[in-house]
Formats: structure tokens, C-alpha cells, sequence
């Protein structure tokens, strides 16, 4: 699993996968985000992944991989491990195809993951404290019951299938500058800067990691795979560790401009700010991107730039949370 893959290898797999479920999955919109494009002098548009089929973008790298796999292999049944929403795009892409399985997610899952997944008809399995945990248990599962292991992005036509959302980027905002895009495993970076670094080599990317669970940032910092200590994050869609054998560590550390590490509280802000000015409630994934414009706005200031918003799955619990942690800050 650790064969290294190449930037255009990925771009050109991302252009086959955008054929292979062109009308399969949604070719979702931008919006303009007018509040936030004056605070920070930048054209802030939201790629809205929260539109997507099960609330988010890992549909279309769940869809992807399982149209790749034999039919004899399909028949077997694949296990997932997950934080909630690549499990809920699993069990929907098996509704979808007829295909059998096995999700595992963390025992702290998001109460409104599980419930999407388990809606959807879903098999769930609850193991572990974190998604690194989580995804061992599940590999263990896999071998021992021989079945597929789905990896949520250690896998390249999972990554490919995340990479359409850069098809449509370039379709859309063709003149983009800087895309800002959450990153826990890496899949959903890997993808999408491959295919907008390979069309416009100039653009920067910016990826972007809770302070609570800095794992990916710290390990291009290390240059190697570290763990590091954690908290509990509003961002729980990018929390956890990576596996060792990671194929999405080179590709990120070749795509990324810059690495913002977002505080809870800007988290809690942004999720706040975008609820009120543009009454989109999303999940802390997607709300840390706009917080990490805020942060780094020198860099944005009289640019393009696209927020990607990865997904709109978040707990009432979290939401209760996270007004709590902003309060009335302007």
C-alpha cells in the first residue's frame, strides 16, 4: 500500500472517476460568501459539499471504489471504518449497488453519523476511542472474515473519487487562486489538489488541521508519519491518527502551500458566523476552513478563493457546543 503515487497519476484517475459516476453523484454548486469576502478582501466562494448525497463529499470516493471492484469481490462485502459520514456514504453507495458490509466507527461517533448510517441500512460495528483504533479493528475484521477493507482514503480510486470535486472546481471557478481544504487522512486533499495543481500549477493550497488534532501537519513537519497527542474537536471529521503506510502522505507534502492549525474557539466562531450570514448550519470540518481564511487573510487578501465545505453532518450536541464556545464575540 505504500507505492507512491504520482500528482498527474491522480488527476487523470480523478478525470476517469468523474465519467464513471458522472450522474451517480451531485455536481454541486459555489456560493458566494459576501460577509466573509469583506472582512478578509478576498472572493470567497463555498464549494458545497454538504449537498452532496449523505451530507458530504465521501460519496463520490465511496461510489468510485466500489463500481472499481470485481463482481466477485462486490459479492464478498467490504468492511469500513469510519467517523460517521464515509460510513454513511458506504452503506448508501451498498444500498445503491446491492453489496453487503460492515461499518465500524468510534465508540464518541457524532449521534446524527451514526443515526445517517444505521438509516441507511448499515451493518455498525462500535470500536475504538479514535478513527486510527477504529480502522485497525476493521482491517482485522476484513482479513479475518475475507472481505474488503474500503479504506476512508488509503486508497487510490478513493482518492480519485474525491478528486471530481476538482473537475468541477475548474469547471466552475476556473480563474480560482487559493483553495482552502480540511485535511484528517488526506484523501479529500490528495485528490482535489492534484487535480487544481496539475491544471494550474500557480495555485495555492492551503490545508487546514484542528489544534486538538494536528496529526497530518505535524507529521510533514517531521517529515514521517508521527502521532501526537489529542483533544476532543468540533472538527471530529478530521480527528484521529493515519496509518503508517499512508499513500496520501507524499502527495500532501508535495501539494500544500501552508498548513493553518484553527483553535476550537475560531471553530465555534465560524460555525456561528456562517449560520447567521448565510444560514448554513455544517459540520466543524467545513466551518475551520472559512476560520482559516480569517486567519491567514494576508495571504487571501484581493484573491479567488474557494472554501471547500466538506460536509453539513453535525450533532445537535455539537451545535449546543459550539454556540456555547462562541457566545456573542463579533
Amino acid at each position: 500500500m505504500n507505492a507512491r503515487l504520482e500528482i498527474e497519476d491522480i488527476a487523470g484517475a480523478a478525470e476517469r472517476a468523474a465519467q464513471r459516476i458522472s450522474g451517480t453523484v451531485v455536481h454541486t454548486p459555489l456560493k458566494h460568501y459576501p460577509a466573509l469576502s469583506r472582512r478578509t478582501g478576498a472572493n470567497i466562494q463555498l464549494k458545497l459539499e454538504n449537498e452532496q448525497h449523505t451530507g458530504s463529499f465521501k460519496f463520490r470516493g465511496a461510489v468510485n471504489r466500489l463500481l472499481t471492484l470485481d463482481e466477485r469481490t462486490r459479492r464478498a462485502g467490504v468492511v469500513v471504518a469510519s467517523s460517521g459520514n464515509h460510513g454513511a456514504a458506504v452503506a448508501r453507495a451498498m444500498r445503491d449497488l446491492d453489496t453487503d458490509g460492515v461499518i465500524f466507527v468510534p465508540e464518541k461517533v457524532s449521534s446524527r453519523k451514526l443515526a445517517t448510517i444505521r438509516d441507511l441500512g448499515g451493518d455498525v460495528r462500535l470500536f475504538g476511542d479514535n478513527g486510527l483504533d477504529t480502522e485497525l479493528q476493521a482491517r482485522e475484521y476484513a482479513v479475518t472474515h475475507g472481505m474488503f477493507y474500503l479504506s476512508p482514503y488509503n486508497d487510490p480510486e478513493v482518492i480519485a473519487g474525491q478528486g471530481t470535486i476538482g473537475v468541477e472546481i475548474l469547471e466552475d471557478m476556473p480563474d480560482i487562486d487559493v483553495a482552502v481544504i480540511a485535511v484528517g487522512g488526506g484523501g479529500l486533499l490528495a485528490g482535489v489538489a492534484s487535480v487544481l495543481k496539475t491544471a494550474r500549477p500557480g495555485i495555492r493550497i492551503v490545508a487546514v488541521q484542528p489544534e486538538a488534532s494536528p496529526v497530518m501537519t505535524m507529521s510533514v513537519r517531521a517529515g514521517e508519519i508521527v502521532e501526537t497527542d489529542e483533544t476532543p474537536t468540533l472538527s471530529d471529521g478530521t480527528a484521529g491518527g493515519i496509518e503508517a503506510d499512508a499513500i496520501t502522505f507524499e502527495p500532501v507534502r508535495e501539494l500544500v502551500d501552508a498548513f493553518v492549525l484553527v483553535p476550537e474557539f475560531d471553530i465555534a466562531v465560524a460555525l456561528r458566523n456562517l449560520e447567521a450570514e448565510e444560514q448554513l448550519l455544517v459540520e466543524g470540518a467545513a466551518a475551520m476552513t472559512l476560520a482559516a481564511i480569517e486567519i491567514d487573510r494576508a495571504s487571501c487578501q484581493g484573491k479567488n478563493v474557494l472554501a471547500l465545505i466538506c460536509g453539513g453532518n453535525i450533532a445537535p450536541e455539537t451545535v449546543d457546543m459550539a454556540r456555547a464556545m462562541a457566545g456573542d464575540v463579533d
